[in-house]
């Protein structure tokens, strides 16, 4: 009997894959001079059309099920989080093709769109298997794009080889959780129960190890603010937004199907508070914008956590709305952050990540100014923000599961963190100017397309959540 490969299934990651290998062939060939532009056009025109393949396969009402030979899960978790990556990857990519970007060479779109490529194929893997080959096709490309910035010293090279020394420990230590999930159940299949309780609750310890790395959870959060601070700033944003993405999709769908086994809430739970703390603590000590953000982006892991120790549909939906309005957020974040330039003797620009050099920002460039303001009150969980409303959801899910108390711990965090976020907005428009304040240049159109994506999504979702709410409040999941 022939196996049955459902290829309209995988549409979505076979579209941005084929992307991927034009865009090595445009490298080879296109004059140097064109390629921005036609990398331009090429990843956009591919993430379009990968999203309108996501959307014509949600209208689509068959039930959940697995496909391509049982490696693939086709059900409404997987194609609400493929809509979200690439939602999140279009600003982001288009940070990479923008004027003036701080990347060394074009190669970072294709890297980027075979990164894009491997989330959409792990969020959607049903195999243990599957979702490993798939977590390396991602892992690898952002390694290498943490170290093309142009004029940045070692700091990207160091960002880069961090980055790459403790994902190769974590993909080794969550490799060899599979092993002994296979050892414990005779399967590759992720919902497979096993038949020998502590080879299963070994090989779910690990996997839960190498899943909390890729999301920077404490204490696997030591690479986070040497990498965000290191890696070009387009490159940190795509990684902040799509990478969370990807692993916190995974980490709902193994906690939801898999881990029946093993008591993983209360471990969720210590995990979350320890992620909070630390997170919100390290950021209100820090100096650099960039640094400050990637403990911001821990803060937010624990806030995410705290949705997934819910560990029901509600939860899974409070966590996909959350990673929605972090992502786009995080995007126009950074995208103000790389904007935020001085002009050098010899004409070239450089980013200001020093936050005292942010001075008289609101007086100088009060669009880029209220953009980061905006991002920064919605990370704070303002009222009226999208912020808000996804602290509300995980909380509201985490409350009914009796996580009252994990609740009120976040609501501490939460207060802590205003702190920095809001010494950052005094800084821009109530301090003296520095004895170095830059005279900011004019951003790029495609910076300003990443920033008005962030911007408005946080006006939107924060005013009028409700429909993005009921979409992902009722998501399918194979298995459940």
């Amino acid at each position: 009997m022939n196996p049955s490969i459902e290829y309209a299934q995988i549409a979505p990651a076979l579209i941005v894959f084929g992307a991927a290998i034009i865009g090595v062939l445009v490298e080879a060939f296109a004059p140097a001079a064109s390629r921005t532009v036609v990398h331009g056009v090429l990843s956009g025109s591919a993430v379009v059309a990968a999203f309108v393949a996501v959307v014509a396969l949600a209208t689509d009402d068959a039930p959940p099920r697995a496909v391509i030979l049982g490696s693939v899960a086709a059900d409404g978790l997987s194609l609400a989080l493929q809509g979200l990556l690439l939602t999140a990857a279009l600003p982001a990519l288009a940070l990479m093709v923008a004027r003036g970007n701080p990347l060394t060479h074009t190669e970072a779109v294709p890297l980027a769109m075979f990164a894009l490529g491997g989330m959409l194929a792990f969020v959607s893997a049903e195999d243990w298997l599957t979702l490993f080959v798939a977590l390396e096709v991602f892992s690898l490309p952002l390694y290498l794009m943490c170290a093309l910035a142009r004029r940045r010293d070692l700091l990207p090279l160091e960002a880069a080889l961090k980055y790459f020394l403790l994902g190769a420990f974590s993909s080794a230590i969550l490799l060899f959780g599979v092993a002994l999930r296979f050892a414990a159940t005779g399967s590759t299949d992720i919902a497979a129960a096993p038949q020998d309780e502590v080879l299963g609750a070994a090989g779910a310890a690990l996997i839960g190890v190498g899943l909390l790395f890729k999301v920077g959870a404490v204490p696997f959060h030591s690479w986070v603010p040497d990498v965000y601070q290191g890696a070009p700033t387009p490159v940190t944003a795509f990684m902040a937004s799509a990478t969370k993405i990807a692993a916190f999709g995974v980490l709902v769908r193994i906690t939801m199907v898999a881990f029946d086994d093993v008591p993983w809430r209360p471990v969720a739970a210590v995990v979350a508070v320890a992620t909070l703390a630390v997170g919100s603590i390290a950021a209100v000590t820090q100096s650099d914008v960039k640094r400050m953000l990637a403990y911001s982006a821990i803060a937010h892991t624990g806030f995410l956590l705290v949705g997934v120790y819910a560990g029901t549909v509600r939860g899974m939906g409070a966590v996909c709305f959350y990673l929605a309005v972090y992502a786009l957020s995080t995007v126009g974040a950074f995208a103000v952050a790389g904007a935020v330039r001085e002009v050098q003797p010899d004409g070239r620009t450089v980013e200001v990540s020093e936050l005292d050099r942010w001075a008289g920002l609101g007086r100088r460039r009060p669009a880029l100014a209220g953009a980061m303001a905006l991002f920064l009150l919605a990370f704070a969980g303002i009222p009226l923000t999208s912020g808000f409303v996804g602290k509300f959801a995980v909380f509201a899910a985490a409350a009914e599961r009796g996580g009252v108390w994990l609740v009120v711990v976040g609501v501490l965090a939460s207060a802590v963190a205003a702190v920095f976020y809001l010494r950052v907005i005094v800084t821009m428009y109530f301090a003296p100017d520095h004895e170095y304040t830059p005279e900011v240049p004019a951003a790029d159109t495609l910076t300003w397309f990443a920033i008005g994506v962030g911007a408005v999504s946080v006006v939107m979702l924060g005013v009028y959540p409700q429909p993005l709410l009921d979409l992902f409040g009722d998501l399918s999941l194979l298995g459940r």
